[in-house]
């Protein structure tokens, strides 16, 4: 069963910047100069998503000098994936059952 937190990570990743963010951070930890390159987005407003992904629990920020780079968190990922997974594997049980109609 999703928990309001699944539910809160899904509808993080329903913007398509961040969902585009966290498909970039699934290959390599980037900065920030590097995300603003990948993505075409301001500084400021890419900010204001990594913060979202960051209360979301989704990435993870590493203090590198004078920068800041992101890292995705995999086992958010993959706990996520595992709800999916039960649910379709619910759906399928379901298509089996149906309520009578009263």
């Amino acid at each position: 069963m999703l928990t309001s937190v699944d539910t809160d990570v899904i509808r993080v990743l329903g913007d398509p910047l961040r969902l585009k963010i966290v498909t970039l951070l699934a290959r390599e930890t980037l900065c920030t100069t590097h995300l603003v390159e990948e993505t075409g987005a301001k500084q400021t407003n890419l900010s204001n998503h990594m913060k979202v992904l960051r209360e979301a629990g989704l990435v993870e920020t590493e203090p590198c000098g004078r920068f800041t780079y992101y890292k995705l968190r995999p086992d958010v990922i993959a706990r996520l994936a595992g709800q999916f997974a039960e649910l379709a594997e619910s759906a399928r049980t379901a298509a089996e059952n149906k309520r009578a109609c009263p």
